[in-house]
Formats: structure tokens, sequence, C-alpha cells
């Protein structure tokens, strides 16, 4: 007994002794955290904290792309060797109920001046009818009826994924926050006065703070707010990367001897079965389906009294038993969105190291003195989607629509065609006020298609209020630059002129990708920069789709009952931080 107590009173002296004494910095002999010489901080940090509901996932090399026949003939998956960094990953697929706490959110803070918003963020529910068979119970109840909050969210295309990781980052780092004794619970949030990341690391966002801040050893200043240099706040929830997703899917963590990895899963468990194969791991599951997918032709769940995967359509988030990295469902239930824009040779033209099509460099807007501009305090809207949008819906309403209703679709489109040209030209402002002016118009007239035009509108949202202003990065700030010069990478070796098949036609030198001069129909449905990649088997989907291999797409605008999505948030520092205790003790020694 006396042995730990003088230990401990050892430890506590030396924190006492050190606590008298400052750090120095290594490279200068200056102390840190010293009013004295300035204040340079070092924060203390041990270890990236775990944000809720995630896993870690160790990351490595793993051989990405096919493991079994290529049945639908796309020559899209060639395996290729890559390396993924460790991140971490949603244990579950994001439920129901976790997306009506979202919604509520919304409604809370935006549903007074600013509806548009709470309607962008709805699944569409109706992706469950179909003209064949009886869908209504599901349209009406699989959302909201408690029965299935447990169950994974659908109807949620790719932008709404992105939109709840976004908001999803915020409460996090806010209840962090709150948890720190920084700020207190504030449900009087409303508009653009509401907690962002950004916006509180921007200094523009104040309410609700409980105390100025934290010390600052700054000797002219008293107090600060918390930086990212401290190491606090937690980086942002988003979607898997495709390799990320079909590393984490395939868990060759638990199949790997030293650096053998001893068998090259097809599915995310080993051997080229489905059901369960051992009475010692499995128990009393011995001889059941390890995911809820498709048996065969109309065998959706089996025969009543032994239902092979207890699911007539998907089932709760924790069903089946998770793969070797904690995982659940990660073949089965519903098919999953990830970050990547679909393009059929990605393997070939990707690095090997980290690979992702899709991305388009952004920085912040900075107003005359060199600082943050103000967050917005409006929408901000698509313009080019919404005039595509709107052309179609001309389309589709000639010959039935009233005069009046006819008059009012011809009037917007004028203006959206105005809009178009003050963008081109720079003037987003003027643009986007011409977007409020038509939903005005909108909502100034009492005609039948006027919720069908503003329900068409809300959808083409690309900022809302409360978000820190951003923008592409432009060219002429890149000169020097040899990473890269532009903004959108999208079609970054894939939509050259030498892609196009009229390449040796001056006249029609159009990239095979590109976007520009598409119509509605090409834009929803071709391969194109707003194609996205989709990954795994859904609970309607035969076996072959639950290797993780395989990879479809949809429009990131589209939505289906099979496809939901999962969160992962990107990994900072060492790989395997405080929990590689075998490299430690080797490194202690």
């Amino acid at each position: 007994m006396n042995q730990p107590r003088n230990i401990g009173l050892t430890i506590i002296g030396i924190a006492l002794l050190s606590s008298c004494q400052f750090e120095k910095s290594g490279a200068t002999g200056w102390n840190f955290n010293d009013s004295k010489n300035g204040g340079f901080e070092k924060a203390p940090f041990e270890e990236q904290e775990n944000g809720p509901g995630l896993i870690l996932i160790e990351g490595g090399q793993f051989t990405m792309g096919r493991v079994t026949d290529d049945l639908t003939h796309e020559w899209d998956n060639i395996p290729r060797t890559v390396t993924v960094s460790s991140f971490y990953m949603d244990e579950v697929e994001v439920t129901n109920f976790y997306w009506l706490e979202y919604l509520y959110w919304l409604d809370r803070v935006y549903s007074a001046d600013f509806p548009e918003v709470c309607k962008k963020a709805l699944p569409d529910t109706l992706v469950w009818r179909s003209k064949l068979a009886f869908m209504e119970p599901k349209v009406e109840y699989y959302l909201r009826h408690p029965a299935y909050r447990d169950y994974p969210v659908v109807g949620v295309n790719w932008l709404q994924a992105n939109d709840y990781c976004a908001w999803r980052t915020d409460r996090v780092n806010e209840v962090i926050l709150i948890r720190e004794g920084l700020f207190e619970h504030y449900p009087n949030q409303i508009n653009e006065d509401h907690f962002t990341t950004d916006s509180y690391l921007a200094s523009q966002y104040e309410s609700g703070k409980k105390v100025d801040g934290v010390q600052d050893f700054n000797p002219n200043k008293d107090t600060r707010n918390i930086k990212m240099e401290d190491g606090i706040l937690l980086p942002r929830y988003r979607l898997p990367t495709e390799a990320e997703w079909e590393y984490a899917a395939f868990g060759l963590v638990g199949n790997t001897v030293d650096e053998r990895v001893v068998e090259r899963r097809v599915y995310p468990w080993n051997g080229h079965w489905v059901r369960f194969d051992s009475r010692k791991k499995g128990g009393a599951f011995y001889g059941d389906f390890r995911g809820n997918f498709m048996r065969g032709r109309g065998d959706y769940m089996g025969v009543a009294g032994s239902l092979n995967d207890n699911g007539d359509i998907t089932t709760p988030v924790f069903s089946y038993w998770p793969n070797d990295y904690g995982l659940y469902n990660m073949a089965g239930n519903v098919s999953e969105w990830v970050m990547d824009v679909y393009r059929p040779l990605s393997p070939e033209d990707k690095d090997d190291f980290n690979p992702l099509r899709g991305n388009v460099f952004k920085t912040k807007v900075l107003n005359s003195d060199g600082g943050i501009k103000d967050k917005y305090d409006k929408v901000i809207y698509d313009i080019p989607g919404i005039k595509l949008f709107l052309e179609e819906f001309q389309k589709k309403m000639a010959g039935r629509a009233t005069e009046e209703e006819g008059k009012l679709i011809d009037d917007l489109v004028t203006k959206i065609t105005q809009a178009e040209e003050l963008k081109n030209t720079r003037k987003g402002d003027p643009a986007n006020q011409n977007v409020q002016d038509m939903v005005d118009m909108i909502k100034g007239q009492d005609l039948e298609i006027c919720p069908k035009l503003l329900a068409g509108i809300s959808d083409y949202q690309t900022d809302q209020p409360g978000e820190v202003q951003s923008r592409d990065v432009t060219i002429e700030e890149n000169i020097d630059r040899r990473t890269y010069q532009q903004a959108d990478n999208i079609n970054y070796k894939d939509g050259d002129i030498e892609s196009s098949i009229y390449f040796t036609d001056p006249e029609k030198q159009d990239p095979m990708y590109a976007n520009a001069g598409e119509t509605f129909s090409t834009y929803m449905t071709l391969i194109n920069d707003h194609a996205r990649v989709y990954k795994g088997a859904s609970w309607a989907d035969r076996i072959y789709w639950a290797s993780p291999s395989t990879r479809r797409y949809l429009n990131e605008r589209q939505s289906t009952p099979t496809i939901g999505f999962r969160c992962s948030m990107t990994r900072v520092g060492s790989p395997v931080g405080l929990g590689d205790e075998k490299r430690r003790s080797k490194l202690n020694k």
C-alpha cells in the first residue's frame, strides 16, 4: 500500500516542479507559453480524439479492384496496388433517426426565413414507389415511423450526404467546446447566427459563449478563441473516398500475418460463400446469411419460419456480424455513396497514394483588408443547374400550362438567363439576387405549379446562411505552383482532346466527358463531372455486388431506395498513434 502512494507523491512533486519552469524551443532556446518573450504557445497534445460513432481504420497498401469475373464487362475496376492513409469511418450507416435529428435542427434554425434550406435536406421518400408494386407503406412510414428509426436512411443524394457531413462536423465541434467550458447550450441560434467550425475559427460567431476564451500568452491580449493549433477541434466529417471504402470493407487486417495476406478476400469475410460456415465462430448463426442481399430472383428474405437474412428491405444497422475492423453491413443492407467522380479508367489514372478523382480546390474569400469576408447571410444558388431545371420544366409543361403558368415560366427562364450572364462576368451578387427575385415572383402568385417550381429551385443551393464564403482558386494566383494550376481537376488526364471521338476535327474538339452545352437528360444520366461512385451491395442486389471491388455510378442529384451512406474522418498524425504498444515498447527499450 505504501509503494503506490510514494510513487504518486513523486509524480505530484515532479508535476509541481515542472510547472515552475518553461519548455524551451529546440530551435531557438526561447521559452514556450511565456508572455515575457512574446507568448508563442505550445498546446498539450497527445492523440486525436475519437469522434462520435467512428472507428479507427489503420491504413496500408492493398490491391484495389476486381477479384471476380467482370460480369458487367465494364472493365472499370482493373486491379492495382495502392496505399491508403489511416482514417476513421462510421461503425454503421447513417440512420433515419440521425437524419431526423438533422432535419429538426435545420427546421429550428432556418424554417422561419429560409424554408428552402429545410426543403433541400428532405430525403426523397418517393424513391420507394414502383409502377408495378405496392410500396406506399414505405413511402409513408419508412423515414419517420419509430419502427424504422435504426434503419439506414435512403432517398438521400450525394449532395445531401455531403451537407449532412458538414453539419455533423459543426455539431460535434460545438459540443466539444461546450464540454471544455467555453460555450453553453444555446438553442436560440437562427439563420446565419449559428455555430459552424469555420465561422468560429474566423471569429465570426460569438453567440452562446460562456467565457471570452482561453488564456492568451500574447502580452497584448487577455483571451483568444480556440485555434486549430490547440488540437481540440476535430477534422471534418466527410464521405470516404472510393479507395478508403473498399479498403475498410475488405478488412484485410483480420487475415494478415505480419506483411503476408493469407487469403485474397472476395467479400468482407474469408471464403467464397455467403453463409456462416462454422459452429465455433458464429454459434447459433450457423448457416445464416452474413448480410442483407437478394438470394435469387424474387427471393428477398427467405421462407417464413427460417428467413435467410431476416429483412425484406433494409434491416437495423447493427444487424449481422461486423467485419474485422468492426464495421457493420459493409456487404448488403444499402449501397453507399463515396466521394469520387466516376470514370471507367480511374484505376489507371489516379495516384497510387490516397487515390481520388474529384478534386475542386477552394479557398476563403477575403475582404479588402486581407481578412476573411463576412459569412453568408442569404442562400447561394447553383445558377447553371437552375437553368437546366427550368428549361426541362418548360419543355415538360409545353401544351399543358395555362396562360398565366406559361408566362411565369417564360419570365423565370429569362431571369435565370440574365443571372447566368451576370455570373459569367463575375458579378456573383447581382446574379444571386436575380434568383432571389425569381423565388419572390413564384411566391407572389397562386398557381398550381408554384410549389413544384419552388421545390425544384430549392434543390439547387450551394451555400446556406452562416457558412463562411469560399471560392474556387484561380489560375493567376497559382502562377508559380507546380502541383496544380486550376481549381477543377475532375477532368485531369481524362477529359483531354485526345479522348474525344472528334479529336481530328478542330471544330468539334470537345472532351469526352465535357459538361458544356449539355441538356438536362445528359446532365442527369450520362457519365460526366456529376456522376458519383457508389459501392457495395444493397438489400435488392445479388451477391455479386457484395464484393467491395465492384463499382457503380449515379448522378449526384439522384437517389434510390437502395443507396445510403456513412461518414469518415481524416486521421491526423501517426497512422497508429498511442495504440501501437508493440512498437512503443521497442522504442522504450
